[in-house]
């Protein structure tokens, strides 16, 4: 008789990803529709670019909804959590990506503005979905256990110094919450990672005003070329399977050994 060995996307069917209307969630999306998952895709503003990830998880078989929300807005993540829940049943993964940049600027040339912006999305838009994560998830709340992958970045121990630093120091902190959360939830059934993007192409650093900077600093890595969202995808999707089932609290670098 053959016996069927089930990993986490298998068992563990529901899946949200904030930020995956394009790069790196929506390669989130469509590789982990692949193992099994259905898929939650969130978006901010861009249905369209989040409808044609949807579709292309479909066209394979898959099943996918996309869901509109602005992780820094609490009401908005509550709603979001509440849509999955009812068109996709309890989750039972969470990717962290979604995340935003600012132009390149020194510290004594940000605005408090700019910090704030900074900080409720890519921090405090994660926390808030890693709570809500939890409250379904834990089996402290009834939950089947399940896997939080928050997406951070090689520039939370790099600096990105004349460039980001704000951005850096908002992923460090990242870093920090996937560390304090994987042990307050270890014997909850939930595992945390987080995955640490290098220089990756992706459209985020258009969105900063350096549209080349992959090509630009290529010659830092050691395998002297950028990532693609496809590779950072597979880091990620390992994460939140059963294959990883003994790996929580881990910050895994997908750099290119920069």
């Amino acid at each position: 008789m053959k016996t069927t060995v089930m990993d986490g996307s298998q068992k563990s069917r529901v899946l949200l990803i904030t930020g995956a209307s394009r790069g790196i969630g929506a390669a989130t999306a469509r590789l982990a529709s692949q193992q099994g998952w259905s898929v939650a895709v969130n978006y901010t503003e861009n249905s369209r670019a989040a409808e044609a990830v949807v579709q292309a998880v479909r066209e394979h078989g898959g099943k996918a909804i996309s869901v509109q929300a602005d992780v820094s807005q609490e009401a908005q993540v509550m709603r979001m959590f509440e849509t999955v829940d009812a068109q996709l049943g309890a989750i039972t993964g969470l990717v962290n990506n979604a995340g935003v940049v600012d132009v390149t600027a020194r510290v004594d040339e940000m605005s408090v503005a700019r910090w704030k912006r900074m900080f409720d999305t890519n921090v405090i838009g994660s926390m808030l979905c890693a709570r809500e994560a939890v409250r379904r998830m834990s089996t402290r709340h009834g939950g089947s256990g399940g896997s939080i992958v928050n997406v951070s970045s090689a520039a939370s121990r790099l600096g990105s110094p004349g460039q980001y630093v704000d951005y850096a120091a908002a992923k460090g902190a990242i870093d920090a919450f996937t560390i304090g959360l994987a042990k307050e939830v270890g014997a909850e059934g939930i595992r945390v990672n987080a995955v640490r993007p290098g220089l990756i192409e992706t459209e985020i650093h258009a969105s900063g005003g350096l549209p080349n900077r992959v090509e630009d600093l290529k010659h830092l890595v050691p395998m002297q070329r950028g990532g693609t969202p496809d590779e950072v995808a597979q880091a990620i999707v390992w994460l939140l399977s059963d294959a990883a089932s003994y790996t929580t609290m881990s910050l895994l670098d997908v750099s290119g050994g920069r």
